[in-house]
């Protein structure tokens, strides 16, 4: 049986310096595990369109989606992800809890405070050693 394969957009929103995290719900996939926001790409949509109506689905929030900066492929045993990670900058509306367990704006030096699905592991280095994208 072939595994299934979902794209999924993610933003790595930038507001003063700190990056916004959210905890996946308790019940979901990977859940209790810190991400950045995002979601599943429709096939009528553009991975930056994917990205601004997730973000104001999950949490209400508007952002300009800027520059895509990492893309990773990652394989579970039930399907194969395509995670393509965006630039973005909060634009308006504080978040709010609407489909995720927790919320934390975070700086460089706090990543690794928060435990993430082992998929984002490139990422996260990628951050840390940009210091540039924080500013």
């Amino acid at each position: 049986m072939q595994a299934s394969i979902i794209e999924v957009a993610a933003g790595l929103v930038f507001r003063e310096g700190r990056l916004l995290l959210t905890q996946r719900q308790a019940g979901d996939h990977l859940g209790g595990l810190w991400e950045f926001p995002g979601g599943k790409r429709h096939a009528d949509e553009t991975f930056e369109q994917c990205l601004r109506r997730e973000l104001e689905e999950e949490l209400g929030i508007w952002v300009e989606v800027g520059s895509l900066f990492e893309a990773i492929d990652w394989a579970y045993p039930e399907k194969t992800v395509h995670l393509r990670f965006y630039r973005c900058l909060w634009r308006q509306h504080e978040p709010r809890l609407l489909e995720c367990q927790a919320i934390a704006w975070v700086g460089p030096e706090q990543l690794g405070l928060y435990p993430f699905p082992a998929a984002d592991a490139r990422l996260l280095d990628r951050l840390r050693n940009t210091p540039e994208i924080w500013l």
